[in-house]
């Protein structure tokens, strides 16, 4: 049996569970630190820790999937908010060095994310300052962008003008100096992999944009790759959450000496050529890059593949899952979901492993298409589904699934993590998040909730078997172990589910 640590990207079940229970049922062990050494939200991990146990665990294990924000800064979030020197941050990225130095032969697998620069203001996840400034501080990278490429429109100019001089300077040097720091560690991230110390990488862009900080980081980073002639062991594409399950499936199927041949199709024509929502590129592209990463390839006979690629979205200008009920010709007459679940069910017949990614709506699954499938009794035949956060956070979660299943088919423990994606992405996200949220009353609210375990997550308990009881069982029975809000709020939640069927 294989060994592989894991440093996930934080402690919410997104990045700590999902690649454990994914290959559950597989010759492959995960090990991971315990969670009292990683973050909470905005506390960092405890650094010390984590680069002990990575010393420690690297003398046991055949392989090892690194997130470096972990590693670096305590956490995704704390990557935001930490004041450190260049020079201790690079100390501490040099760990893997020292790991590779020690052990040879040592598969180490990495991503290194470029900091995000949302386009609201709000402090959730950002320096307290955000919270006021936020917006101006993005389109502030966004015009200066525009302008070095010369296309700022004069209302822009305009706009960026009165920015520069209202915008509070502090928050704004102490962003660009953060961003700064973080844009060193990413090239320095690269540098290893041209020294073959990481045998492979990924720089995810976190919820990203065509223009802005995160773009004109993109272009150093990108010269770096082609500098250091990397471009073939080292992507730069959208995504975060997710990328620890995409890293896990390449080096699983390196591990057994297999390239799984996907077939890719949509539910609209023009679904792939439109920019998702939190992203920076064509869908399409970005679709090429999750399939690459995982190991697989993809290809244009279905007759060839081994796996089937469905992805479901609208054919331009993607919603968020709230506004599911709005009627639109881009998702009721521009795409053909009943065309999609019969070429679903016909790709099972044929003996394929179907993979369903959901990116019709951000932030949680499309429910029209969950009455299609359990109508045609798909739900526990495919072999894969994801419908949550962005696109290529469902993408690089249904695209791993898929490929262990190809790899080890018949494993109850899938179908407990199809149930588990079944009761959040369409329970949670699509219907129980939204009717909780509007119940709440002071002093909890969407992002303070009365503990991880309090009453509100025991009224989201109550509202998630309902929505069960009416929505997905049937042949099948799907129960509710265990349930938390990983950071006491709305926005995610923490579900240990099994799916048992009915004899």
């Amino acid at each position: 049996m294989k060994k592989i640590a894991v440093l996930p990207l934080d402690e919410r079940p997104c990045n700590y569970t999902f690649n454990q229970l994914l290959v559950k049922g597989m010759p492959y062990q995960i090990f991971v630190p315990e969670l009292t050494i990683l973050g909470d939200k905005k506390k960092k991990g405890n650094l010390p820790e984590i680069s002990k146990w990575l010393y420690e665990i690297s003398k046991d294990v055949d392989g090892m999937v690194i997130a470096v924000d972990t590693l670096v800064y305590g956490g995704i979030v704390p990557s935001r908010l930490h004041h450190d020197e260049t020079a201790v941050l690079l100390d501490r990225l040099n760990v893997l060095r020292k790991i590779k130095e020690s052990n040879p032969s040592l598969k180490l697998y990495a991503y290194s994310l470029i900091m995000r620069n949302p386009k609201y203001s709000s402090s959730e996840e950002e320096p307290d300052y955000y919270e006021t400034c936020g917006r101006e501080i993005h389109l502030y990278g966004v015009y200066d962008h525009k302008s070095e490429l010369g296309i700022l429109t004069e209302e822009e100019k305009m706009h960026f003008e009165e920015i520069k001089k209202t915008i509070d300077q502090a928050s704004l040097t102490d962003y660009l100096e953060r961003r700064e720091k973080n844009i060193v560690v990413n090239l320095a991230f690269l540098d290893l992999v041209k020294e073959g110390i990481i045998e492979f990488g990924i720089v995810p862009q976190d919820d990203s944009s065509p223009y802005g900080l995160t773009a004109t980081d993109q272009i150093k980073v990108r010269k770096k790759i082609k500098d250091n002639n990397i471009e073939l062991d080292c992507y730069m594409y959208p995504g975060a959450d997710e990328v620890t399950n995409t890293l896990l499936a390449r080096m699983i199927n390196q591990y057994e000496g297999k390239k799984p041949l996907i077939y890719l199709a949509y539910a609209s024509i023009t679904g792939g050529m439109q920019i998702p929502l939190y992203e920076d590129r064509l869908l399409n592209e970005t679709i090429k890059y999750q399939v690459l990463a995982a190991g697989g390839m993809i290809v244009s006979s279905l007759k060839d593949s081994d796996l089937v690629l469905l992805v479901n979205v609208p054919a331009s200008h993607m919603r968020e899952t709230n506004h599911q009920h709005v009627a639109s010709l881009e998702y009721d007459a521009f795409r053909n979901l009943i065309e999609y679940v019969e070429q679903a069910n016909y790709a099972i017949e044929l003996g394929k492993k179907v993979i369903i990614a959901d990116v019709a709506y951000a932030n949680g699954g499309d429910l029209n298409l969950l009455k299609l499938l359990r109508q045609k009794d798909l739900l526990m035949k495919i072999s894969a589904y994801a419908g949550w956060n962005t696109s290529s956070n469902t993408l690089g979660t249904c695209i791993p699934q898929g490929m262990f299943d190809y790899l080890y088919p018949n494993r109850k423990e899938n179908l407990d993590f199809l149930g588990l994606r079944y009761v959040e992405d369409f329970g949670y996200c699509s219907v129980v998040r939204s009717k909780v949220s509007q119940t709440l009353s002071l002093p909890n609210h969407y992002f303070l909730l009365d503990g991880k375990k309090g009453n509100v997550v025991n009224q989201i308990k109550e509202e998630l078997q309902t929505f069960i009881n009416d929505q997905l069982n049937g042949r099948y029975t799907i129960t509710i172990n265990d349930i938390y809000s990983p950071w006491n709020r709305m926005f995610e939640t923490g579900l240990d589910v099994t799916v048992n069927e009915n004899k």
